[in-house]
């Protein structure tokens, strides 16, 4: 797990709950300093080295923009968001061009995904500094930089495989990755369907770097979080005086991954009038950026996603015909967590190994929560638990308490494929009730295999003979 020092974030709002709520979110990931206006937020600006600015875009006396405008002239290394309750597309807009704004966040705000947001915020602002580093060395060095742009493509490679999807030889995963690893070889259009967080963004990688296209770019937008007007500029790009704030010209996602991947995460959520802009850049093979009188060839690959029933969405006239066959050249549909159960000790193992104290463990009854729990936040959900659990741990063992407070909760097993029964038995010595969540799960992953013992070894990580010794002794034998 990397060592790095956490950075630093300033949030300003005039809302003081609003920024005690944020400060409680993010402590655990970031140093967080608060401001309730933009005079505050300059005092902490010049007293502290800041990575990433958080603000609210209607304040007394100021906007977010005129705010972030000075930030980006003065510090112009650091990295800026809006969190606002309004959408107004002209602040937006300005906000991207004039203030150089990175993410433009809508109130309310979801915990998790704010968390996720500011974490590649983080990351930009690393990419920032190792630019600044590299560019320095294509100067003096320029074979140096070629050989270090190459291996960051390799890691990039490593971390985005189909083996980072992790699965046990049971799981329903397995199916879809076969599935995707023959398709990836084909120059042909996916579209990947899911509830939020199942990894729909991982598969799309693991695809893209499975491609014949895997050296060049692959380039990620999420169209739920746009209206259409900057979603097609972020798109196509848009020449400088095109529209009121366009005081530069931007050259869109489709032109930076030419050659490459571009995947348009939440295609679901895009209106009748830009699916037809959409569905016309696919048909074509080019793009006509906003203000421009000449139409760019681009030659991309497009993965697409939702969590949307999108056959539904064009049956209800949502969605274009058209353009949902031209975008699911092949579906590939991602099981929630519920669904892979047998899933989840493996991706606990993984998350604990990058644990900064070595030989974290969780307790029983930790491992037991989280066997219950009906995960509506998927894999993302429990990447945060365990996270969560790391961060506030003080020894080698993470107790239940340490989980969120809604997976103490009773949970709802109606959708839950095979749940871990209720302990009626509660009272007794430690070790008597370890025993009986220990039958219990060797008897869930009996049924799972369907009584083979070799997969139910495996998948518990023992020895043939150690899982005979465990059924005789638990009574399972029979």
């Amino acid at each position: 797990m990397s060592t790095r020092a956490p950075l630093t974030v300033l949030v300003v709002d005039d809302e003081q709950r609003s920024l005690e709520t944020l400060k409680r979110t993010l402590d655990d990931d970031f140093v967080v300093f608060t401001a309730n206006s933009a005079e505050e937020g300059w005092a902490v600006m010049e007293s502290e080295l800041v990575q990433i600015v958080v603000s609210d875009q209607r304040m007394p006396g100021t906007s977010g923009v005129a705010f972030l405008r000075t930030v980006r002239d003065k510090w112009p290394d650091t990295v800026r968001l809006i969190l606002s309750g309004h959408t107004d597309a002209e602040d937006i807009i300005t906000g991207i061009n004039e203030a150089g704004i990175w993410q433009y966040l809508l109130k309310p705000w979801h915990p998790d995904q704010l968390l996720l947001t500011l974490q590649k915020a983080g990351e930009v602002w690393r990419l920032q500094q190792e630019n600044q580093r590299l560019t320095l060395e294509l100067r003096t060095n320029p074979e140096s930089l070629a050989l270090r742009v190459s291996g960051l493509r390799d890691q990039a490679r490593a971390k985005a495989g189909f083996d980072k999807l992790l699965r046990s030889k049971t799981s329903p995963l397995n199916e879809v990755c076969a599935l995707a690893q023959r398709v990836a070889i084909h120059d042909l259009s996916v579209l990947i369907t899911g509830e939020s967080g199942t990894g729909k963004e991982l598969m799309a990688r693991a695809i893209h770097y499975a491609s014949g296209r895997a050296e060049q770019p692959f380039v990620v937008e999420n169209c739920g979080a746009m209206p259409d007007n900057l979603l097609e500029s972020e798109l196509f790009g848009h020449k400088r005086g095109s529209f009121t704030g366009a005081v530069e010209s931007h050259v869109g996602l489709f032109q930076q991954a030419d050659g490459g991947t571009l995947f348009l995460d939440e295609i679901g959520e895009t209106s009748a009038a830009f699916q037809v802009k959409l569905l016309r850049a696919l048909q074509e093979g080019e793009i006509r950026p906003v203000g421009s009188a000449r139409p760019v060839a681009v030659d991309v690959r497009l993965i697409a996603a939702t969590n949307r029933d999108l056959e539904a969405d064009v049956a209800s006239g949502r969605f274009r015909e058209d353009l949902y066959y031209r975008v699911a050249g092949m579906t590939l549909h991602m099981p929630t967590l519920r669904e892979r159960a047998a899933d989840i000790p493996l991706i606990i193992t993984h998350l604990l190994k990058q644990s900064p104290l070595i030989g974290q463990s969780l307790t029983v009854e930790a491992m037991d929560l989280l066997m219950r729990h009906n995960w509506p936040g998927n894999v993302r959900e429990l990447q945060n638990e365990i996270r969560r659990a790391m961060a506030l741990g003080q020894g080698p063992l993470l107790g239940a308490a340490l989980l969120s407070t809604r997976l103490h909760q009773k949970v709802d097993h109606r959708h839950s494929p095979a749940p871990v029964q209720e302990d009626t038995e509660g009272s007794g010595q430690l070790k008597q009730r370890m025993e009986r969540l220990e039958a219990q799960l060797i008897r869930e992953a009996m049924q799972r295999n369907k009584g083979n013992k070799t997969h139910v070894a495996e998948e518990l990580g023992l020895t043939r003979v150690g899982l005979r010794m465990k059924l005789s002794r638990l009574g399972l034998d029979r």
